[in-house]
C-alpha cells in the first residue's frame, strides 16, 4: 500500500507543478476540464488518481509528459534503468500504451452500427422491407421490444432492430403530419438510439441522434416524452464534460415539471425522475455535492410514489435506481467506503432488470479498484457479465478493467488477466 500511496502522491505533484507552472487557478483548470474545483484538488493530494481517463485529460489540458502520470507516452522511450521501482512504473506504462485505444471511444466498424447511423442522417423517408404493420399500436409494440431489448441488454439486437424502426416511424410521422403520437415515439426511438450509442461510445453519433430526439420531443408536445429527449441530451452533455451545462439542463426542466407528484401518471413521475437521477450523474461527474444531494432528495421523493421496476416497463424508475444512483455518485466522489456500504443491502436484493443489475456490480467494480481491492473487484465485474454479457464489453467496462490489469503490475491475478483478454482488451 505504501509504493501505491507514494505514486499517487507523485502524480499529484506533478499536476500541481504543471498548474502553477502555467500561472492557472484549480478553478481555472477544473471549469475547462468540466468538473468541480473540488475534483481536482483531490488530484493534486494523491486522492483519485486511478482513473486513467481524468488523467489523461488532465495532461492534455496542462501539456503534462504522460509518463509523468504512470501512462503511456507516444513518444520516443526512455533509456533502461536499475531502480526496481521505475521498472514497475514502466511495466504498467506499457500495459497503458496497449490500451490507449480505448480511452478514446470509437465508433464499431460493423455493418449493423453503419445502418443506424445512416437512419439517424437526414434523406428521403424509407419504409423498411417485410414489415406489415404500420399502424400507431404496432408501432408501439415495436418501440416496447426495443426498450426491453435495452433494457435486457441485448444491444446487437437492438442495434439491427433500431434502422428499420426509425424508418417506419419516420414513413409514419410523414403521413400523419401533426399527430403528436407519431412524433412521441419517433422520439423515443431516438432517444433509445442515443442511450445505445452512449454504451457503444459512439459519441459523435450521439450528439445526432439526440438532436433529432429532442426535436421530435418537441414536435410531439407531451411533457413526458420532452423530459426524456432532454434526459438523454444531458446524458450525452455529461459524457462530453459539459456537466454545468447538462445541470442546468436538468435543473429547469426538472423544475418545470416538478410538484403535485401524488396526482400524476406512473409515466410522468418515471419521466421526471430519471431525469432527475440524471442530474446526479451530472452533479456528481462535476464534483458539486450539494446539487447531487438536491437531485437525489426529489428523485426519492417521487419514488414514493411510483415503482417500475420490470425490463418490459416503458421506463425504469423505482427507490432501488435512485439507490444505485447514490453508489454511482460516491464512486464519482471518490468515496469508495460510503460507495460500498450503500451497495451492500442493493446486492442481496433481486434486481429484476439486466442493465440497472449489470450497473451495480460495475459500480461496485470500481469502488473496490479505488481501495485497491482488485480481487474483489474482478469478483463485482464477473458477476456484472452474468446479470448481462454484453454490457460488461462496452467500452467504459473495458477500460476499468484495462486500468484494473494495469494496476496489477506484479500479475498477481492472472484471473483478472484472462479475464480483460476475453474482453478484447489488449495486455
Amino acid at each position: 500500500m505504501a509504493d501505491v500511496k507514494t505514486e499517487a502522491e507523485k502524480i499529484g505533484e506533478a499536476i500541481k507543478h504543471a498548474r502553477l507552472h502555467s500561472g492557472r487557478s484549480q478553478a481555472d483548470v477544473a471549469t475547462a476540464l468540466g468538473y468541480h474545483q473540488s475534483k481536482l484538488s483531490r488530484l493534486e493530494s494523491g486522492r483519485g488518481t486511478e482513473d486513467t481517463r481524468v488523467l489523461r485529460a488532465v495532461a492534455a489540458e496542462l501539456g503534462i509528459p504522460l509518463h509523468l502520470l504512470g501512462l503511456s507516452d507516444p513518444g520516443p522511450s526512455v533509456e533502461p534503468t536499475d531502480d526496481p521501482e521505475t521498472e514497475d512504473m514502466r511495466r504498467r506504462t506499457f500495459l497503458a500504451a496497449s490500451i490507449a485505444s480505448l480511452a478514446a471511444p470509437t465508433t464499431p466498424a460493423t455493418a449493423a452500427h453503419d445502418d443506424l447511423v445512416r437512419a439517424l442522417l437526414p434523406g428521403p423517408r424509407t419504409v423498411s422491407a417485410g414489415v406489415d404493420g404500420m399502424d400507431k399500436d404496432s408501432l408501439e409494440s415495436r418501440i416496447a421490444v426495443a426498450r426491453r431489448l435495452f433494457y435486457t441488454c441485448d444491444y446487437a439486437a437492438l442495434e439491427a432492430t433500431l434502422p428499420g424502426l426509425i424508418a417506419d416511424l419516420r414513413e409514419a410521422a410523414g403521413d400523419h403530419h401533426g399527430d403528436g403520437a407519431m412524433a412521441g415515439l419517433l422520439a423515443i426511438a431516438y432517444q433509445t438510439s442515443t442511450s445505445l450509442l452512449l454504451k457503444q461510445g459512439d459519441h459523435g453519433n450521439a450528439w445526432l441522434a439526440v438532436g433529432r430526439a429532442m426535436a421530435e420531443a418537441e414536435r410531439c408536445g407531451d411533457p413526458v416524452v420532452l423530459a426524456s429527449s432532454v434526459r438523454v441530451h444531458a446524458h450525452v452533455l455529461t459524457r462530453e464534460k459539459h456537466t454545468a451545462q447538462a445541470v442546468t439542463l436538468v435543473r429547469h426542466t426538472a423544475g418545470q415539471l416538478a410538484g403535485s407528484y401524488d396526482q400524476r401518471s406512473p409515466r410522468y413521475l418515471a419521466a421526471v425522475g430519471l431525469l432527475l437521477l440524471r442530474g446526479v450523474t451530472a452533479a456528481s461527474t462535476a464534483g458539486d455535492r450539494a446539487a447531487t444531494r438536491e437531485f437525489l432528495d426529489e428523485a426519492r421523493d417521487i419514488a414514493r410514489y411510483v415503482a417500475l421496476d420490470r425490463p418490459d416497463a416503458w421506463a425504469n424508475f423505482s427507490a432501488t435506481n435512485v439507490a444505485l444512483h447514490a453508489v454511482s455518485a460516491s464512486v464519482a466522489f471518490g468515496d469508495a467506503g460510503i460507495a460500498l456500504n450503500t451497495a451492500a443491502p442493493l446486492m442481496r436484493r433481486h434486481i429484476p432488470v439486466p442493465e440497472r443489475r449489470a450497473a451495480l456490480w460495475v459500480e461496485a467494480a470500481r469502488a473496490y479498484n479505488q481501495q485497491g481491492r482488485l480481487a474483489e473487484g474482478y469478483q463485482a465485474l464477473r458477476i456484472a457479465e452474468t446479470c448481462a454479457a454484453q454490457d460488461v464489453r462496452r467500452p467504459a467496462v473495458r477500460d476499468l478493467v484495462a486500468d484494473m490489469a494495469a494496476r496489477d503490475r506484479r500479475r498477481t491475478l492472472p484471473e483478472l488477466h484472462h479475464f480483460s483478454r476475453r474482453l478484447g482488451v489488449p495486455a
